[in-house]
């Protein structure tokens, strides 16, 4: 298949620059993939839907403040590193901006000597490597001086972001971006899974192979980078229990589904354990364990689109897609969702 059959036309006024004042205020497109149905509906009503033996899945990833900007040592020249992956402790792979005039050795000051970094390698790469120095907590330092990366659509930042850009059970440190399906959920949700159905917590630590953009048109030869994911005994147990009374998994955003789906024997049982996703979903793909999954609206020609169409169909994606557009969601990060069943 090519690229550009994941395409679609979204006005940018659609595109939500800010979350509603109350998390579960979204609106929810309610799709139904074996008939190939939909319908407007709301985020309020996502539990009502649930049955006794299903098992809601979640990522509990917690979005670090990775992105930093400070001054070259040795010019006073603005430099951008975009954390993206931890190699050892403090020792990360980064976006460096600009990274083509950065050679092996240069060294960026943060916070007025707090802080700084070296470049381990020459420049040719997307991606650099790059040690931190500092006395102390790199960990307290990061929260002192790093900024919560929002996606680049989302035009202006406000205060609030650290924490509404989190999802409410986030507890493990990690990711460099939230798993955004996540985003709707309040305590108040929670405790009505709890008891209409049960809850697990996975983690996926949001990587630059989620937002990364596909760089092949034909999307057969397409990979998606690796990411850590951890999946715990009693979230396995929990899994495993639904699904032989009979329940569904349902999967909260793409995120989970390639944790879980990289972690699922043939006959699909999940198993226990920590990894490397560096599962590719794509049409074609035989789902293993996920029954549905509730998810937001995602980039044209992106990873997350091509993942969901292989779930429900490209086309009708793409027909649920118009009708969003036509309807007035709002999409992305902050945006609305869509349940598939």
């Amino acid at each position: 298949m090519r690229l550009s059959e994941f395409d679609y036309e979204l006005p940018s006024e659609l595109i939500a620059q800010q979350p509603l004042a109350e998390r579960d205020a979204s609106r929810m497109l309610l799709l139904g993939r074996k008939q190939h149905t939909w319908s407007d509906s709301s985020f309020k009503h996502f539990t009502d839907y649930l049955e006794t033996n299903d098992v809601v899945v979640v990522n509990n990833s917690r979005v670090i403040p990775a992105r930093l900007k400070g001054k070259r040592e040795e010019t006073g020249g603005q430099v951008e590193i975009f954390l993206v992956r931890e190699l050892e402790p403090q020792t990360w792979e980064a976006l460096v901006k600009p990274g083509g005039r950065l050679k092996k050795g240069s060294r960026v000051d943060f916070g007025y000597g707090k802080l700084l970094a070296e470049l381990l390698d020459e420049p040719g790469t997307e991606l650099r490597r790059v040690r931190f120095h500092c006395e102390g907590s790199f960990e307290e330092l990061l929260t002192e001086i790093g900024v919560t990366p929002l996606p680049p659509y989302i035009k202006q930042i406000s205060t609030e972001d650290r924490e509404r850009y989190q999802t409410i059970y986030a507890n493990q440190r990690g990711a460099i971006a939230a798993p955004t399906a996540g985003l709707h959920f309040t305590p108040a949700v929670v405790s009505e899974i709890q008891k209409r159905a049960s809850l697990a917590e996975v983690t996926l630590h949001v990587g630059y192979g989620t937002f990364e953009p596909v760089r092949v048109d034909d999307v057969d030869q397409h990979s998606v980078s690796a990411e850590r994911f951890e999946i715990s005994e009693s979230a396995a147990a929990k899994i495993n229990e639904a699904r032989s009374k009979g329940g569904r998994v349902i999967v909260v955003g793409t995120t989970t589904m390639r944790a879980l789906e990289s972690s699922v024997t043939a006959e699909g049982v999940v198993f226990a354990g920590m990894g490397e996703a560096t599962l590719t979903i794509k049409p074609g793909y035989k789902f293993r364990v996920a029954d549905a999954l509730l998810t937001n609206f995602h980039l044209p020609q992106s990873s997350l689109l091509i993942l969901v169409s292989a779930f429900a169909g490209r086309e009708f994606i793409l027909s649920a897609y118009r009708h969003a557009v036509n309807e007035r969601y709002r999409f992305y990060s902050y945006g609305d969702c869509m349940f598939i069943l």
